[in-house]
């Protein structure tokens, strides 16, 4: 693998970028002291910069493009419409999230109105199941309790020997 030598040091990406402030003098004295040096020792450098000097001068045999004259008017006029369009975009922005909050407060409040209501439903209003299980046996029976009519039949049981012999012992 052969080494480049300091004669064929190309310049770096960031050196090609700080060539034409080097040229006019408004690098720092690190800095053009550092693209100086390289340019003294090594000659791939130089053929750089003399191509970059003769595509300056290709350059400037193009035409130059020439402005209209109302240029400036119509340049400083669209930054005043996009200006006054970024405006009414944070205010449509602004308008949308404020209805958007609306929305999500009466959500909100619908939201717990129902869970007020489910919870007044399950909790407050009185099961018709529970007391049916409450009654269960009562129902089981209720074919053999009307066929006893009323309490006088209960009470002529209660005072026969049949139903009194466990208590006498």
């Amino acid at each position: 693998m052969s080494r480049i030598g300091p004669d064929q040091q190309r310049l770096t990406t960031a050196e090609c970028g700080n060539l034409v402030a080097y040229l006019d003098g408004e690098l720092n004295e690190a800095e053009s002291q550092a693209i100086a040096t390289k340019l003294t020792h090594s000659a791939t450098a130089r053929r750089e910069v003399e191509i970059l000097g003769k595509t300056w001068e290709l350059l400037g045999h193009l035409p130059w493009p020439v402005a209209p004259e109302d240029f400036t008017e119509r340049t400083l006029n669209n930054v005043r419409l996009d200006a006054q369009r970024g405006n009414r975009l944070q205010s449509v922005i602004a308008h949308g999230a404020r209805k958007t909050g609306r929305a999500a407060v009466w959500v909100a409040a619908c939201l717990l109105a129902s869970a007020a209501a489910f919870a007044a439903a399950r909790w407050g209003w009185p099961d018709p199941s529970s007391r049916l299980v409450r009654d269960l046996p009562l129902a089981e029976h209720l074919d053999e309790y009307r066929e006893v009519g009323d309490f006088e039949f209960l009470n002529q049981l209660a005072s026969s020997p049949e139903f009194n012999s466990d208590r006498d012992d």
